[in-house]
């Protein structure tokens, strides 16, 4: 009986911390860092006391809602580079990184100059430099994608993505959606097309 009880216990813990890290999300995507912490607690449907038991701080908290971006980051590009189709590979990385970023609302961006010191950001952008990296050459090899693409576009492309700034955030996904399609015609050789 103990025992079960134990595992409710934890489980309620990890639903708590999954409602915690959701609400901060969406507050951090829509509205900055500097939402209050009993905010995200409401929003969570936790007390204050759950949230501080769980993350003391605000830097703590937002950067394991940074590390979950990056690692949705990292996942997007591995599933690209595992997709047997190198250009559909190439493509969904686009779409699917621009869907985040508008998603996201500049979440990168503005964790880094909030709480500079709280991650290593280097170690975290040239793993994902690599990965970018082997998918342009992964694609190259299909003869779809312009000889002339570098890792450097495709951040050209996710760096004028996050100039989208419409306030609904279907109205942002849609426009990046169409942004990605439009990179993606840039990107593809005309021959192939």
């Amino acid at each position: 009986m103990a025992e079960r009880m134990s595992q409710m216990l934890r489980s309620d813990a990890r639903d708590n911390r999954e409602h915690v890290l959701d609400a901060a999300r969406e507050l951090f995507a829509a509205r900055g860092f500097d939402v209050p912490m009993r905010e995200i607690a409401r929003r969570a449907g936790v007390g204050p006391a759950t949230l501080y038991r769980r993350f003391a701080t605000k830097e703590e908290l937002a950067a394991e809602v940074f590390g979950d971006e990056m690692r949705a980051c990292h996942a997007i590009i591995e599933e690209g580079l595992a997709d047997p189709d190198a250009w559909h590979g190439f493509c969904s990385v686009v779409e699917r990184l621009c869907e985040l970023h508008a998603r996201n609302r500049g979440l990168t961006a503005a964790f880094s100059s909030t709480f500079p010191r709280a991650v290593d950001l280097a170690a975290d952008r040239t793993r994902a430099m690599r990965l970018l990296g082997d998918l342009v050459r992964r694609a190259g090899d299909t003869g779809r994608l312009r000889p002339d693409v570098t890792v450097d576009d495709i951040v050209l492309v996710l760096a004028a993505n996050n100039g989208i700034h419409a306030t609904a955030m279907s109205v942002r996904v849609n426009a990046s959606r169409r942004f990605a399609a439009l990179a993606i015609r840039a990107f593809e050789e005309p021959e192939s097309r």
